[in-house]
């Protein structure tokens, strides 16, 4: 008996490494802290205690969680003076995060409250 996918075209599979990066990247996004700041980082630069306002949680949580984005090569850090301002790294993370929100039914845009930066 031959396997139902090889009757359709142009059927692929990923390669295995490429599916665990997926699945990494997916995992990464899957706390409420996180895919918080990574949704302001999108919309523009900011420091810890911005991003901890607008997550609403402490600056120390924040900063954790950065740690492991930056680890994860989602964001990077640019620092000035004593204030380190991150951003999200090029890629297309911005609109995994619009996807997922629509993909629960939010309007992204329509329901984003202005973010302000200090």
């Amino acid at each position: 008996m031959r396997p139902v996918h090889q009757g359709i075209d142009d059927f692929a599979m990923p390669d295995p490494a490429q599916v665990r990066a997926a699945t990494d990247l997916l995992r990464m996004l899957s706390d409420p802290t996180r895919f918080s700041v990574l949704w302001a980082l999108a919309q523009g630069e900011s420091n810890v205690a911005c991003l901890a306002e607008l997550a609403g949680t402490s600056p120390t949580a924040v900063s954790q969680h950065l740690s492991k984005l930056r680890l994860a090569g989602l964001v990077q850090g640019r620092r000035e003076g004593t204030f380190v301002y991150y951003t999200v790294a090029e890629g297309p993370l911005g609109t995994l995060l619009v996807q997922a929100l629509r993909a629960v039914g939010a309007d992204p845009v329509a329901d984003a409250a202005p973010v302000r930066r200090r």
